[in-house]
């Protein structure tokens, strides 16, 4: 302890500050405090698809001088898990794993990428469905499995997205699943949970949830029942309630679950500036019994104006109104309450058993007979990835951030650093207090903020459901809904 203590003082230490996570019927639980853990969580994708290049090694978790930088402003936010969607097995990744885990984050990775041949397809998903593919997202376990806050992995995302693709898809998405939890369980000293982030289309929300979360007769181990169910909602606008929302909705179709249940993307901005009021509902009673928590889309600006944070290609970056609104939101947050709630020894919601009487849309997937392993797939389940990528925590040498970041007001931030958390330490507001300027008479934090005249959403891919309220923005570049280049 005295060892650690010095390390720290002098800015360089083996950061070890999350425990990881395990999952308990519908529950994250921290084993070595028996308590829940809820998802207070950004979807961190810095340039969009763009921040992706495979020629160049390029991902958001490849730059450890980015990393810190967006790690001290999330600890400043106050959130305690990031969602990526897109990483390269292939590169390193130790030093950016190491800076957000000391920063007390999480991480949820999405296992595909936009490029063709790394994805589950939605038209023809069999064509999709080979062993290339498969190695790919087996690679993505094999580099994060070493870290402490790898908290999940998402098989696919928004794959499914309207009845024509509930008809074809849901069987092939579930196998992924499969396939990817039988990797874990060969090559995996833990149960890192795998699972699926969904589109909140109510039409086939819940058959899809059915669909995913029952029990499949003589499926070992129920290797293909996801171990967690997202979804990426924004039926939430401006100043709403929690049936205005069709949240009530949710709780309702979703309760007696027996995964964690929670939002992979929230934060609708049709009515703008956002307020994110859904926040405390989303964290009150009403929600969490059935609810973890939720991730906030997204961290940086893009086309689409979802951003919190505008960063440019020198490094620096300045913080949008957005930001501090989601700020004061979190802070309004008991955190003692929200992770201190002991979970329960065990669950009474069981699974139903898999059949078509769960399936209530006509024309969605009724039959759960999953495809077999495509030729060459199960040798690289036994034998493991082929080289395998290796990830490990790292010793973090400064923890000062070297670019300029500025305040919405032009006002430069001052002594931005990230601040190392204690073992089995997680964020939560004011593990880091360095200083922002308050919000602006610009509405930022109250009101209803002003009805744009049209929508602002600009999905990164072709697939655009309407739910509820407001439209759904979701990046979709996990599994896809469609591959497809996207302007930025």
């Amino acid at each position: 302890m005295l060892l650690h203590s010095a390390l720290l003082a002098l800015g360089a230490t083996l950061a070890a500050a999350v425990q990881p996570l395990e999952v308990q019927g519908q529950y994250f639980v921290n084993p070595n405090t028996g308590n829940r853990f809820q998802i207070v969580g950004v979807a961190y994708q810095p340039g969009g698809s763009a921040g992706y290049n495979k020629q160049t090694g390029r991902d958001p978790l490849s730059d450890p001088d980015i990393c810190l930088r967006d790690a001290a402003l999330l600890q400043i936010l106050g959130v305690n898990t990031i969602r990526v969607y897109n990483v390269n097995p292939d590169v390193n990744h130790d030093r950016c794993a190491s800076i957000f885990n000391a920063a007390g984050m999480y991480m949820m990775l999405d296992v595909n990428s936009p490029l063709v041949g790394d994805s589950l397809t939605s038209w023809n998903p069999w064509e999709s469905y080979y062993a290339a593919y498969l190695n790919r997202t087996f690679a993505v376990v094999e580099a994060f499995k070493n870290y402490p806050n790898t908290l999940a992995f998402f098989s696919g995302n928004e794959v499914i997205n309207d009845v024509d693709t509930g008809a074809t898809v849901p069987p092939y998405m579930r196998a992924v699943t499969r396939d990817i939890k039988n990797y874990v369980k060969n090559h995996v000293t833990r149960p890192i949970p795998v699972g699926y982030s969904a589109a909140d289309v109510r039409e086939i929300l819940f058959d899809t949830y059915n669909y995913f979360q029952c029990t499949l007769e003589g499926d070992e181990d129920n290797l293909s029942r996801a171990d967690l169910f997202a979804l990426n909602s924004y039926s939430w606008c401006g100043d709403s309630t929690f049936t205005e929302s069709s949240y009530d909705d949710l709780v309702t179709g979703l309760s007696g679950a027996a995964v964690p249940i929670f939002f992979s993307e929230f934060g609708c901005n049709e009515v703008r500036p956002r307020i994110f009021q859904e926040v405390g509902t989303i964290y009150s009673s009403q929600m969490s019994d059935v609810f973890s928590g939720g991730v906030v889309y997204e961290y940086t600006q893009e086309d689409n104006d979802y951003g919190l944070v505008n960063m440019h290609e020198d490094g620096s970056a300045e913080l949008m109104p957005d930001f501090l609104s989601l700020k004061e939101q979190y802070a309004k947050l008991d955190f003692t309450e929200i992770q201190g709630q002991e979970a329960p020894a065990s669950s009474d919601n069981t699974p139903p058993v898999c059949s078509p009487d769960l399936i209530q849309t006509d024309g969605f997937k009724n039959n759960f007979t999953l495809p077999v392993l495509p030729p060459g797939a199960q040798e690289i389940i036994d034998g493991g990835v082929n080289p395998a990528p290796v990830g490990k925590l790292v010793t973090i040498d400064s923890w000062t951030v070297k670019y300029t970041v500025k305040n919405p007001d032009g006002t430069e931030i001052t002594g931005l650093a990230v601040q190392p958390l204690a073992d089995d330490g997680t964020n939560q507001p004011g593990s880091n207090t360095a200083s922002l300027a308050p919000p602006s008479a610009t509405g930022t934090t109250g009101g209803t903020g002003t009805s744009t005249s049209e929508s602002s959403s600009t999905s990164s891919n072709a697939a655009v459901p309407t739910t509820g309220a407001g439209v759904l923005p979701a990046m979709a570049l996990g599994a896809f809904a469609v591959v497809a280049g996207i302007a930025l």
